[in-house]
């Protein structure tokens, strides 16, 4: 019973922060969070302190390699989500992802009118998200289904809402036909290795976005799975960085081997940012705009790894050279200045490429409205595209990621 209380009191002051920091908006979501106890659906022995923490996910699963395949969102994520589905009592809703306490969430959102239909492809997440519901009262309230959701789940019609709770790369046509023609589309998207949680509605032919949020996700599987590129590039003493890329790998790898025994080359951007300030919209410019976009990661020992505050896992690769962006201090030391730190023969090039994509961020893009998110399925045609747009080709179709400019 003390746990019980403890849990109840951290789950208010959860409430409370999520409110305040704007996640939190509607009232029903508002009694839902604070009715369902998120700890009875994280395994046993998390502390209740991990599990009420605003940003924190929790693992309920990983694969053979220890890669957590489903976990427990992190509480901020999830509740921006269902916020974004904008739903209401009596409607109905599929969640693609199952672990349980989401689905309890929706079906106090919707209410008993409503409808909550959770599928996962892995039978094991079914019957532990299946368990758990009928263990917390909402075994009556939500049907969990084993099937791959990247297809089209029969017998159930159109649903006003999908909500697509694991990263993809990709919409599936199967979520466009079921989905209903009022209805909300809600999806973790991976663009060029950069995610935003996107709220899509129809417009004719296509979809536009009402919402974006900045998220992470475990991969979708099954169907819907995309594979990452990764080059692994040895130093001197065969400590490793990899650059791993989403799309747009180079064709030829073999130009980068050795490229870690050269000098590195810098180049500045003379933008600056203070301390504290979220620059998640450069990550998604680059994703856009910057050919040979990847994502870094050094082992220790590596020079990189050596000087880990001041840079960030974003790179590009020029043919036989990769540069990644970089800070030093800057502001008398209330920020830093963003720059590129490169190796390769042409190092200095894909440096420059960087900045210059730095440096048409803060022209055209910085401190000025969100970019409005479209999808184009297959066979239809984008039109109107403002001037700063990004195309993004899909193997199901196109997106379009539009700056506001002016």
């Amino acid at each position: 019973m003390r746990d019980e209380a403890r849990a109840a009191e951290l789950r208010d002051k959860l409430a409370g922060e999520l409110l305040a920091a704007g996640y939190l908006r509607s009232a029903r979501l508002e009694a839902a969070f604070r009715a369902v106890p998120r700890h009875a659906f994280v395994p046993a022995g998390t502390p209740l302190d991990v599990t009420y923490q605003v940003d924190r996910a929790v693992v309920t699963k990983r694969d053979e390699r220890g890669v957590a395949v489903s976990s427990v969102s992190a509480a901020y994520v999830q509740v921006a989500m269902i916020e974004q589905a904008e739903l209401k009592p009596g409607m109905s809703v599929l969640e693609v992802g199952s672990g349980g306490y989401n689905a309890a969430l929706l079906a106090e959102v919707v209410g008993p009118d409503g409808q909550v239909v959770s599928v996962d492809i892995d039978p094991e997440v079914t019957e532990r998200a299946t368990a758990l519901l009928h263990a917390a009262g909402y075994g009556d309230r939500v049907t969990v289904l084993t099937a791959d959701a990247g297809r089209e789940i029969s017998g159930w019609g159109s649903f006003d809402a999908i909500i697509v709770t694991v990263g993809a790369w990709d919409l599936s046509p199967a979520w466009l036909g079921q989905l209903a023609a009022h209805g909300t589309l809600v999806v973790p998207l991976r663009m060029n290795g950069v995610s935003r949680s996107i709220a899509f509605r129809r417009s004719d032919a296509h979809l536009i976005s009402t919402s974006a949020v900045v998220c992470g996700f475990v991969p979708m599987r099954g169907v819907g799975a995309h594979a990452n590129r990764e080059f692994r590039l040895p130093d001197a003493e065969g400590r490793v960085v990899t650059l791993g890329f989403d799309d747009g790998a180079p064709d030829d790898p073999a130009l980068l081997d050795g490229v870690l025994a050269g000098p590195r080359a810098e180049v500045w951007s003379g933008v600056t940012i203070r301390h504290g300030v979220s620059f998640a919209d450069l990550h998604l410019w680059f994703a856009g705009f910057l050919p040979g976009f990847c994502k870094l990661a050094a082992e220790d020992g590596t020079e990189p790894a050596q000087e880990r505050k001041t840079w960030f896992p974003f790179a590009v690769v020029r043919g036989d050279s990769f540069a990644y962006l970089s800070v030093r201090p800057a502001l008398d030391g209330t920020g830093v200045e963003f720059g590129a730190r490169a190796y390769g023969r042409h190092g200095h090039e894909a440096a420059r490429a960087m900045v210059d994509q730095i440096q048409a961020w803060n022209d055209l893009s910085r401190n000025r409205p969100e970019p409005t998110f479209a999808y184009w399925p297959t066979g239809t045609t984008p039109v109107h595209l403002p001037e700063c747009t990004a195309v993004l080709n899909k193997t199901n179709g196109l997106v379009t990621i539009s700056w506001p400019t002016g």
